[in-house]
């Protein structure tokens, strides 16, 4: 797999500023984004206490746009950037992902089925698909790019922490959002049939 970095610029958020960086997966033409504090007094020496804090986000335009409450991804976004500014050094990486990897229109007729009484995994196989099809080989180059070797990764989604583990160190942190009506039963749903753990 070869990811070129394309560009860097200034992003300044409500909580910090940040650096945006963008990337090209050559061999799929998905774009990466970086968001990046502090990553430029990155060094290959790392001990366990200077670990940058990491989220692998995959992207979620309902809930990370339009704020929608029938998912955590928007919350768990922000809850990132936050836990981010608030330390030494980190990133989020952004993943072109939408709706675990099925798209934003499958993903809306998956909303649709979900309005009728089928969970998440149970809509997603009703249309055909896996109940989660990402991928995160990329983040292998990027970690490489940044010369990190150890993160303190923001995740609840055990798959994930394996799929890091081929290219860094992972020590989890859990990332806890608001439950509300509408997300309960979604989030029940990734406890019990997708083994996301929701503790320390």
């Amino acid at each position: 797999m070869t990811v070129k970095f394309i560009s860097k610029a200034k992003l300044p958020t409500k909580f910090a500023e940040f650096d945006l960086y963008g990337f090209l997966d050559e061999s799929s033409n998905d774009e990466i984004l970086v968001l990046g504090y502090n990553l430029e007094n990155q060094n290959q020496n790392q001990n366990q206490n200077q670990n940058p804090m990491v989220r692998i986000h995959s992207e979620c335009l309902t809930g990370d746009a339009f704020h929608s409450l029938k998912c955590d991804c928007g919350n768990q976004l922000d809850y990132a950037q936050q836990k981010i500014a608030q330390s030494a050094k980190g990133l989020i990486i952004y993943l072109r992902q939408e709706g675990r990897g099925i798209g934003i229109l499958n993903k809306i007729k998956a909303y649709n089925l979900q309005d009728q009484g089928y969970d998440t995994v149970e809509a997603n196989a009703k249309l055909g698909f896996g109940s989660d099809l990402r991928d995160y080989s990329a983040c292998g180059a990027i970690f490489n790019y940044f010369g990190i070797k150890q993160i303190s990764l923001m995740t609840n989604n055990p798959r994930k922490i394996k799929s890091l583990e081929k290219f860094v160190l992972v020590d989890r942190v859990s990332i806890h959002t608001e439950i509300n009506k509408f997300n309960q039963d979604y989030i029940i749903t990734k406890t019990n049939k997708l083994g996301h753990l929701f503790h320390k």
